[in-house]
């Protein structure tokens, strides 16, 4: 699975990982992310992530 990377803060979305301040549980790729997910650190919207 690829690892993802807000292009404001750095942050790393790892769906090995999943991200358990949003309750996002490990193995959810980041396409399968809602629309509404926003970036743990800074709170950038999910369209401003790209590929790491």
């Amino acid at each position: 699975m690829e690892k993802w990377i807000c292009t404001v803060c750095g942050y790393v979305y790892d769906p090995a990982i999943g991200d358990s301040t949003q309750e996002i549980n490990p193995g959810v790729k980041f396409e399968d992310l809602p629309a509404s997910w926003i970036c743990p650190d800074c709170g950038a919207a999910k369209d401003l992530f790209e590929k790491a």
